[in-house]
């Protein structure tokens, strides 16, 4: 049998139609959050203010669903009744009539891939954001010393592109920041491989270039590039950034963030750097010209001299040209030690870097930085009993200091407090109307009186 006073006493909670609403809504956001639901739709009806309302259905049920304005893009596929749809949204409750929906964020066709729906919402988002804005891309530097390489050590794309980098530009230093391409946490490795190439750091030096590659596959292989994360580390990159991403029909999410995008890894090799052969040619092309230019110069000039030699200024005029080819011998001969020297400096320069990069050891740096972890986690694991042993104290200092300076303590020394029928304190006679009733409260329980004088 029911309790009565269970249903109807003083501890029953009476909520209004508001709070029980919104805690409804409360629970089914926090039970079901965003789902992906598929159905027929009907009633599509779409609101002057631009948001869209229809019916989702099958052969049991129906849920309403709206689709605000600024959720999908102008250029979305028409919504008609009838369509065979999947739909992914937040389940919530319209509080004004107490109805549950769906807000929908992402529609496609029943069929279409997930995860190519997840692109494109991602591609939407980043796109409004400006992540793909061309004006802040940056050019590559056309000589760059230092490449940082984000990829998989073992993979075919590293390989094609040292291939590729050695035949081009010998002389330029690589460094390669080995990260897993595929599989759940390969996108957080690449984004801090991103983050740790693009800041300064004494081990490697300034970094020019960062070339965030891997080979082909399908769009589940290369899912981990089209993470948000790895696009916001690309974005605020201080180094420009080339993706080289799968084959040259794979696009992601980081081709449309990079600077620059490259077919394949191959070819960003021969994107980055200038081909030191080609270069060499012509180099070649240039001084041949120039010397064909100095020899016609010179034949027009002798032609000429010849000419002056008959007049009266002949011998003047063959003094200054002896003149002159005796400071150009000097001059050739000066250039060509200080184009000796500089080969020199250049050997020089780089087997310092090629001894420098040897002697750095990556396990010694390693075993520090472990050492230096055991000891902080020992540390810590000292530091929290202590911490708790004193707020443990502090409590019971405090808790002293209240029970002594507590309206109990001060009861329990003789005092007493009196309180009117709406029970506000009597601090003066002038509050105890004649007739009234009071309570007095002392150490061990009320009492009751009635005010006569």
């Amino acid at each position: 049998m029911t309790n009565m006073g269970d249903l109807f006493g003083a501890a029953a909670k009476v909520f209004t139609v508001a709070e029980l609403t919104r805690q409804i809504r409360g629970t089914l956001e926090t039970k079901f959050g965003a789902v992906w639901v598929q159905g027929e739709i009907s009633n599509y009806k779409q609101h002057p203010s631009g948001h869209q309302y229809f019916t989702l259905k099958d052969q049991r049920a129906a849920i309403a669903c709206v689709i605000f304005r600024t959720t999908l893009p102008p250029n979305a596929q028409p919504i008609c009744d009838g369509a065979q749809v999947q739909v992914y949204g937040n389940v919530s409750v319209f509080e004004a009539r107490g109805q549950y929906q769906l807000s929908v964020q992402i529609l496609q066709t029943r069929g279409a891939g997930l995860l190519q729906a997840k692109f494109e919402a991602l591609k939407r988002k980043l796109e409004a954001e400006g992540l793909f804005d061309p004006a802040r891309k940056r050019s590559l530097p056309k000589f760059p010393k230092r490449i940082g390489i984000v990829t998989s050590p073992s993979g075919a794309a590293i390989r094609d592109m040292l291939n590729v980098l050695r035949r081009r530009a010998p002389n330029v230093a690589v460094i390669i920041s080995p990260v897993r391409v595929q599989g759940v946490g390969a996108a957080a490795e690449i984004a801090t491989a991103i983050n740790e190439l693009a800041r300064p750091n004494e081990a490697w030096g300034p970094i020019d270039l960062i070339v965030v590659t891997r080979g082909g596959g399908s769009i589940e292989d290369l899912w981990e590039f089209n993470e948000e994360s790895v696009a916001r580390a690309i974005f605020h990159s201080a180094i420009p950034v080339v993706s080289a991403v799968g084959h040259e029909i794979d696009f992601t999410i980081a081709d449309f963030v990079a600077d620059l995008r490259a077919p394949t890894p191959s070819a960003a090799a021969e994107l980055i750097v200038a081909d030191s052969a080609e270069l060499g040619r012509r180099v070649s092309d240039l001084a041949n010209c120039l010397q064909r230019c100095l020899r016609n110069f010179l034949g027009q000039s002798r032609t000429r001299l010849s000419f002056l030699s008959e007049r009266t200024l002949a011998r003047e005029l063959m003094q200054r040209m002896r003149d002159s080819q005796q400071r150009l011998d000097l001059t050739a001969e000066s250039l060509r030690r200080r184009l000796k020297q500089s080969v020199v400096d250049a050997r020089a320069f780089l087997s310092e870097r090629a001894q420098s990069l040897k002697s750095f050891d990556p396990q010694r740096e390693l075993v520090v930085r472990r050492n230096g972890l055991v000891d902080l986690q020992r540390r810590f694991s000292a530091h929290a009993p202590r911490l708790l042993q004193n707020a443990q104290r502090r409590f019971e200092r405090i808790e002293g200091i209240l029970r002594v300076l507590g309206p109990e303590a001060t009861l329990g020394r003789g005092y007493s407090i009196t309180t009117d029928a709406a029970g506000n304190v009597v601090r003066t006679v002038a509050a105890a109307q004649r007739g009234s009733r009071i309570k007095t409260r002392v150490v061990d329980g009320t009492f009751e009186s009635e005010v006569v004088e």
